[in-house]
C-alpha cells in the first residue's frame, strides 16, 4: 500500500476510489484508497477507532445499546468521508455483529442511520478476504499460510499464489478468551493454564489435519503487537519459542504494566491474542510467525477491484461450491454436467438474457447446489436446498449473492419463479429478473441430464429468427432428457419470448 504522501508534481491517476469498511470486535477502520495502473493502490485516507463493536458480546449473547450508538456515530463519519470522495464502499462486520443475537437489527440501524450495507460475512469469507489482502502479487506457484487472530475469532487461510485454497475459522479471539477468563489485569499461573488448555482444545476441535507451509504471515494487530514484543532488535518474525516466552511475560505484568508498552485498548487483551497465538503455532506445528501490515481491508479493496475488472470466469467461486456440496455427499457428476451445460447456454445466449458478467458465478454456484436438498429429503429437495444454500458458507459470494444462488437453485424444478412468490416478492427488479432467467436456464440445464447419467455430450443454443434453437449430442438413446426439456419450453417462451426448438444428434 502507497503512502498518501506524494512529490507534489506527481498526480494521482484518475480512477474511482474504493472504501473498505471493516466492523471487528476490537476496533472499527476505514481506509479509501484509489486503484493504480500497476495494481497498486494509493492511499487517500485511513482511520481506526476503538470501538469495540465486541464489548459483552461473548458474555451477553448482545451488542449493548451504548456500543452500538458509538458505532453508528463512527459510521456516520466514514460514510460521511466516503460520499466526499465519492468512494465506491464495502462494509463488512466481522465475528461480534455475527455472533450477537440484536445483529440484524443493528445492520438495519446502520443502514437506516448512515445508508451503507453493512454485509455481516462468514469466518470462510473473512478467511479468504483476509488472504487476498496479504497475499496480492505473490508468485502463481507459492505457498504461504496466513493467520489472523481478530477479537472474536482466528481465521486461517493457505493459498498457492495469491488464490486461497483452505479456509478455516475458529471461534477462538482475543476480547473472547480476555471476557471468559477475565485476564485484562495480571495473570495467575493457574488461570494461563486455563486459558492455555482451552485455546489448545478449541483448535484441535475445528482444525482437521491438512497439509500447509511450517512458516505463517500473520494479518492482525494483535498478532504484530505480539511479534514485535517478542522478537528481538524490533524484527517483524518470532520462534514459536519466543511467543511462549512472550505470553509467560506479559501474563506477569499488570495492565499499567503493560499500557506502558502498548496502547489502553491492546493492553487489556494482548495476553490473551498471545495464548491464541501460541495455541495456534502448537496445533499447526508453525515454525515461526511473520507480521505483515496488510489483512481485511486490503482484501476488500482487492476484491472489489478484481471484480469490478473481471472479464474471465473465476474458478475459487465454483470450487466453493463445490465444498459445500461434497459436506452434503451431492451427486457431483450431475452436478458438473449441469453447471457445464448451464454455463454453455448463459454463453450462448448472451445477447438473449442481457445479464452482466456477474450473474455467470451466480448461476454456476446454483446449477452446482440445486440437489443439495437431498441430503435432507428427495421429496421438496428444492426447498431442503434453498434452506441449506442461504444459510451456508460459500466463500467468495457475499450474503445477498448466496441468497440469489439459493433462489435460482430452489426454483430448479416444481414452481416456476413467479414475481408473486413470497420469497420473490422483496428483491428488487434487476434482482428479479436475474433470478428468473439464470433459473430459467437451469431448469434447462438440468433436463438435459434428467437421467443422472451424462448421455449428453454437448449442448449448443443459437437464436434463430422467432426461436431458440438448442442441438443436443448424445453418446446413447436421451428419450428422457428430450421430455423433460420439452416440458421447459412454455416457460422458457415465457421468460426469453423465444420458442424453444429441440435436435438430437451423435
Amino acid at each position: 500500500m502507497r503512502s498518501s504522501r506524494r512529490p507534489p508534481t506527481a498526480r494521482a491517476t484518475p480512477g474511482r476510489i474504493l472504501g473498505a469498511i471493516d466492523v471487528g470486535t476490537n476496533a472499527v477502520r476505514l481506509e479509501l484508497a484509489r486503484p493504480m495502473p500497476d495494481g497498486s493502490f494509493d492511499l487517500v485516507h485511513t482511520e481506526r477507532d476503538p470501538v469495540r463493536p465486541g464489548e459483552g458480546v461473548f458474555t451477553t449473547g448482545r451488542i449493548p445499546r451504548e456500543v452500538e450508538q458509538r458505532l453508528l456515530s463512527t459510521l456516520r463519519r466514514y460514510a460521511a468521508l466516503a460520499r466526499r470522495h465519492r468512494a465506491i464502499v464495502r462494509a463488512v462486520a466481522t465475528s461480534a455483529v455475527r455472533e450477537a443475537k440484536n445483529g440484524p437489527d443493528v445492520v438495519a440501524r446502520v443502514r437506516a442511520a448512515t445508508g451503507l450495507e453493512l454485509e455481516v460475512i462468514s469466518g470462510k469469507e473473512e478467511a479468504r478476504l483476509i488472504a487476498l489482502g496479504v497475499l496480492r502479487g505473490q508468485p502463481p506457484r507459492a505457498r504461504n499460510m496466513v493467520v489472523d487472530i481478530g477479537g472474536g475469532s482466528t481465521e486461517i487461510a493457505v493459498a498457492v499464489g495469491d488464490h486461497p485454497r483452505s479456509l478455516f475459522s475458529v471461534a477462538i479471539g482475543s476480547v473472547r478468551l480476555t471476557e471468559t477468563f477475565d485476564s485484562a489485569g495480571r495473570v495467575p499461573r493457574k488461570r494461563l493454564d486455563l486459558m492455555r488448555t482451552f485455546a489448545a482444545e478449541a483448535f484441535q476441535r475445528s482444525l482437521p489435519r491438512f497439509p500447509h507451509p511450517r512458516h505463517a504471515l500473520g494479518s492482525s494487530g494483535t498478532i504484530g503487537t505480539i511479534v514485535a514484543f517478542a522478537a528481538e532488535g524490533g524484527r517483524k518474525e518470532a520462534t514459536r519459542k519466543r511467543i511462549r516466552r512472550a505470553v509467560v511475560q506479559l501474563a506477569e505484568m499488570d495492565v499499567d504494566e503493560r499500557r506502558r508498552v502498548f496502547d489502553a485498548r491492546r493492553a487489556e487483551i494482548v495476553v490473551a491474542g498471545a495464548v491464541v497465538l501460541e495455541a495456534l503455532m502448537d496445533c499447526l506445528g508453525l515454525e515461526t510467525i511473520v507480521s505483515v501490515d496488510t489483512g481485511l481491508r486490503q482484501g476488500l479493496l482487492v476484491d472489489m477491484l478484481e471484480r469490478k475488472g473481471r472479464v474471465t470466469p473465476d474458478s475459487s467461486t465454483g470450487e466453493a461450491a463445490r465444498a459445500l456440496g461434497r459436506r452434503f455427499a451431492y451427486d457431483e457428476g450431475h452436478a458438473d454436467q449441469v453447471a457445464r451445460v448451464a454455463l454453455g447456454l448463459f454463453d450462448d445466449l448472451a445477447g438473449l438474457h442481457g445479464l452482466p458478467a456477474s450473474a455467470r458465478p451466480v448461476l454456476e454456484a446454483a446449477a452446482l447446489l440445486h440437489d443439495v436438498g437431498s441430503a435432507v429429503s428427495y421429496s421438496r429437495h428444492h426447498k431442503h436446498t434453498f434452506y441449506l444454500v442461504a444459510n451456508g458458507d460459500i466463500p467468495g459470494f457475499s450474503d445477498r449473492e448466496r441468497l440469489l444462488v439459493a433462489l435460482v437453485a430452489r426454483y430448479h424444478r416444481r414452481s416456476p419463479p413467479d414475481r408473486d412468490r413470497p420469497d420473490l416478492a422483496l428483491l428488487s427488479p434487476s434482482e428479479f429478473r436475474m433470478v428468473r432467467k439464470l433459473a430459467t436456464l437451469l431448469r434447462l440445464a438440468d433436463s438435459c441430464d434428467r437421467s443422472h447419467h451424462q448421455l449428453v455430450r454437448s449442448v449448443r443454443a443459437s437464436a434463430v429468427g422467432t426461436a431458440v434453437r438448442l442441438s443436443l449430442r448424445a453418446r446413447a438413446p436421451i428419450d428422457l432428457e428430450v421430455w423433460d426439456a420439452e416440458r421447459e419450453g412454455p416457460l422458457f417462451r415465457k421468460v426469453f419470448g423465444r420458442r424453444l426448438e429441440l435436435s438430437v444428434g451423435r
